[in-house]
C-alpha cells in the first residue's frame, strides 16, 4: 500500500482551500442565502473559527494533542454561544455565526499578543 504525500508547492493551495470553504460558509449564512453548501460550510465554519483560535493559544502542546484540545474545545465554544443566546431568548443563526466568529477572533488576536509579549520580554532580559 501506498501513503499519499504531499508535494510542499500543494500545502499553500491546500490550506487557502481549508480556510476559504469555511469562509464562504459563514459569507453563506451571515447573508441568509439558500444555497444547499451553506449548512456543511457553515459546521465547517463552527468547528474550525475557534479551533484556530485555540490551537494558536496552545502551542506549547504536540500537534495531534494541540488538534485535539482545538477541536474539543470549538465545541464547547459553539455550545457556550447556543447556551447564551437560548437563556437570553435571542437564537438567530445570524447571530450565532457571528458571536462564534467573535470569539474566535478574540482567540487569535489574544494568542498573537501573548506570542508577542513574550518575545519582547525575551528581548529586553537579553539586553
Amino acid at each position: 500500500m501506498r501513503t499519499l504525500r504531499i508535494n510542499r508547492e500543494l500545502s499553500p493551495l491546500l490550506a487557502g482551500a481549508a480556510a476559504a470553504v469555511p469562509t464562504a460558509g459563514a459569507v453563506l449564512a451571515l447573508t441568509g442565502s439558500n444555497s444547499p453548501l451553506r449548512g456543511p460550510c457553515t459546521l465547517l465554519f463552527l468547528l474550525l473559527a475557534p479551533a484556530a483560535g485555540l490551537a494558536a493559544a496552545l502551542r506549547g502542546l504536540d500537534p495531534f494533542a494541540r488538534a485535539l484540545c482545538a477541536l474539543a474545545g470549538a465545541v464547547a465554544v459553539d455550545m457556550l454561544v447556543a447556551q447564551v443566546m437560548l437563556a437570553a431568548h435571542h437564537w438567530s443563526v445570524r447571530g450565532g455565526v457571528a458571536a462564534v466568529a467573535a470569539l474566535s477572533l478574540l482567540l487569535l488576536l489574544l494568542a498573537l499578543l501573548r506570542v508577542r509579549n513574550s518575545g519582547t520580554r525575551a528581548q529586553e532580559r537579553g539586553k
